[in-house]
């Protein structure tokens, strides 16, 4: 078993590598590959005022709100180069940006009970401790401020293409931390969980869920490298299973 500090930082290594090919990709409008976009499922609501980015990669869900008119904008992300990329890309809106290199684990200083949205595509997944993460996005929100989240959904990656078909290839049920060499050819932790585990969490957190997609395939996204079915984000995979799983929560008014 890898223990949460040696995960942190083979990630953090494998970040600091791969954030230039992850630069802009999977950020909002996109919930995540093959998935409906913001334009579509409308979970933002109404504009917030101050934002909280979770994992905030190269700060392009961060611009998105930007440029909508989000007055306020946090990003935690363990990755010294993702902040660096993200503090590039938010230059436009220094004034109003405050980028944190931390786990996500840990607070780092960030203002509590003043964010009307907490959120994270595709980051929250890497924590190596779901319940103190949320733990802290509880303290962050104000009260009535949302939780946003989308990962890849974990019913995904039990299937695997063996040339002919997709077989099962990993129990759903299995949770825990995995070594991946070779994802885009550097160590990382993956943390596995179920659906079942982030609602759980969501709701020790003190938070009440509002609603779970499990997104459809979304023929919009689709181009000439989604029809090869050994590609990883491809339709004939995403036809069977879906890739991402969005939740949304609320702190409760007091």
């Amino acid at each position: 078993m890898i223990d949460a500090r040696l995960a942190l930082e083979i990630n953090r290594a494998g970040w600091d590598r791969v954030a230039p090919l992850y630069y802009g990709r999977t950020a909002l409008p996109e919930y995540g590959p093959l998935a409906p976009t913001e334009d579509t499922l409308n979970l933002l609501g109404a504009k917030p005022k101050r934002v909280l980015e979770l994992g905030c990669g190269s700060g392009h869900s961060l611009r998105y709100l930007a440029e909508r008119g989000t007055a306020e904008l946090w990003g935690i992300d363990l990755s010294p180069v993702q902040i660096a990329l993200a503090k590039e890309t938010l230059h436009p809106f220094t004034s109003s940006s405050h980028l944190i290199e931390s786990p996500m684990e840990t607070s780092a200083g960030v203002p509590k009970n003043m964010f009307d949205l907490v959120f994270s595509i595709y980051g929250i997944g890497w924590t190596t401790d779901l319940a103190a993460t949320l733990a802290l996005t509880h303290e962050y929100l104000r009260p009535g401020g949302s939780l946003l989240i989308s990962g890849e959904h974990p019913a995904y990656s039990c299937i695997e293409w063996n040339g002919a078909q997709y077989v099962v290839t990993a129990p759903y049920l299995a949770e825990g931390p995995r070594e991946h060499s070779s994802w885009k050819g550097v160590p990382i932790v993956i943390q596995r969980r179920t659906l079942g585990t982030f609602m759980r969490e969501i709701i020790r957190a003190g938070l009440c869920i509002e609603a779970l997609i499990e997104t459809p395939l979304n023929a919009a996204g689709i181009n000439e490298e989604h029809t090869d079915p050994a590609r990883w984000y491809s339709v004939p995979r995403a036809t069977l299973m879906p890739t991402t799983f969005i939740l949304k929560a609320r702190k409760p008014v007091q």
